[in-house]
């Protein structure tokens, strides 16, 4: 089950961090070291493989939101870095590499996401394409800083040329020649990762608990390419790349608690339990919970908003609810009564909700 993490503090939903360098790794990818003041450091702990979500100025001159696999280690004292590709046509990647400088600051959400290892000792294998590379070079810098077990790691890109942290990786095998493995693969050379022609490099690992990050047609052939060899499915972890549509960072108008104001009619009331608080809210029907939440002024934890994360993760322990949309609980998930708050809505009339 997708561990949720913690939200902002009390007060403040978002944080403002500066970047402290910029550095180009590619002709197209530019990382971004951040740095958090001191009253938000505590809201910046995370695990490898987790993300950041950024508020960028829109193109429309509202606001826009992307997320950001952390390609730091939380393992090894090095500063909090994103990495970001520019992608042709995208306003995001291309206003980041364009417009951020060191000095400038950026407004942030807590670090979320489930795409990391529950144990960082075993033997791992970790296929990532181009900018997917990072979330899984986080989780091999932590695994090698903190576990015994072995790490294996089959990177693809185009060309020599376009291979993120190229100097990083050949020195993390030079220093630990016994425990990692770089396998590059370049399109110009070897054509494209098609599932069978992946099969003698990831033959040797299938029996390890797999990470697969990059474009989707390259994380298909991967997770195809293992299921052949005899991989079980719960073993494989994708991460998924999605761009939000809608402005995370906005919150619903105050809204009165249960007590105050007779119920909606053809709403519920939920008890909420977080943090060690109980929160009773009424909840209009068709309202996402997280919203009600927000609007309650209850620091619910949440990124992305759009089902796509786990962020806002939470349990149903009585009545029932409903999921608008879910792209990350598996069926074993939604049976334990995990739910999505960003797209939860009431079916009862009364319905308990705990974040523990």
């Amino acid at each position: 089950m997708p561990e949720p993490m913690p939200g902002p503090a009390t007060g403040s939903r978002t944080h403002r961090l500066r970047v402290v360098e910029v550095i180009a790794e590619t002709g197209d990818a530019h990382s971004l070291v951040l740095q958090a003041p001191p009253e938000s450091t505590g809201r910046f702990s995370y695990r490898p493989g987790q993300f950041l979500t950024l508020k960028l100025p829109g193109a429309d001159g509202g606001a826009a939101a992307r997320c950001y696999s952390l390609a730091s280690s939380p393992h090894t004292g090095e500063p909090l870095k994103v990495t970001v590709k520019r992608v042709a046509g995208g306003y995001g990647s291309n206003w980041v590499c364009d417009r951020v400088a060191a000095g400038d600051e950026l407004e942030v959400l807590p670090p979320a996401g489930t795409f990391t290892p529950s144990d960082l000792d075993a033997d791992l294998l970790l296929v990532a394409g181009g900018s997917g590379i990072t979330p899984v070079l986080s989780i091999a810098k932590s695994a090698l800083a903190t576990g015994h077990g072995r790490v294996a790691l089959l990177y693809a890109n185009r060309d020599e040329s376009s291979v993120i942290f190229r100097d990083e990786l050949r020195e993390l095998t030079e220093d630990h020649p016994d425990r990692l493995l770089v396998i590059h693969w370049l399109e110009s050379l070897q054509g494209l990762p098609a599932a069978h022609r992946l099969a003698a490099a990831l033959a040797p690992y299938a029996g390890r608990e797999a990470f697969v990050c990059g474009p989707g047609p390259m994380m298909d052939a991967a997770e195809q390419c293992l299921r052949a060899l005899g991989a079980p499915g719960d073993r494989i972890h994708r991460e998924r790349f999605f761009s939000l549509s809608g402005d995370v960072f906005d919150v619903p108008a105050p809204a009165p608690a249960a007590g105050e104001c007779a119920p909606v009619e053809g709403g519920s009331t939920a008890d909420v339990e977080l943090d060690g608080e109980t929160h009773t809210v009424l909840w209009p029907s068709g309202i996402p919970l997280l919203d009600v939440l927000l609007a309650a002024g209850v620091e619910a934890p949440y990124s992305c908003r759009e089902g796509a994360c786990s962020a806002c993760t939470c349990r149903v322990v009585a009545g029932e609810v409903k999921m608008l949309r879910n792209d990350v609980l598996d069926d074993q998930d939604i049976g334990e009564g995990y739910v999505l708050a960003c797209q939860a809505v009431p079916l009862t009339d009364q319905v308990g909700i705990t974040y523990s």
